[in-house]
């Protein structure tokens, strides 16, 4: 679970030994799959307690809750956008 870590921690202290480009290199490449794993990680808790609160307003009969729940899941992100309208203004 933690082995990721401990390998980024121990390319870390090679680097400040000896820092090269290839150390340097091989630091980004752990650090970026130790950031992925970590937001992977995230979703699969947040996705967790979503589900659980559907089950839970399942159970307690709680209607309006679960398919608010439910939309929201299915439709996922949705991006508001602002427009600006601007008055043109007419010279005479």
């Amino acid at each position: 679970m933690f082995r990721i870590f401990n390998q980024r921690k121990q390319v870390k202290i090679q680097w400040l030994q000896e820092p090269n480009q290839s150390s340097e290199d091989n630091l980004n490449n752990i650090r970026q799959e130790a950031s992925r794993h970590n937001r992977k990680k995230k979703k699969k808790e947040f996705l967790k307690v979503k589900i659980d609160e559907r089950e839970t307003n399942s159970k307690i009969k709680k209607m309006r809750d679960l398919s608010r729940g439910i939309n929201d899941f299915k439709k996922g992100y949705q991006p508001i956008t602002n427009t600006v309208r601007v008055k043109r203004m007419i010279r005479i």
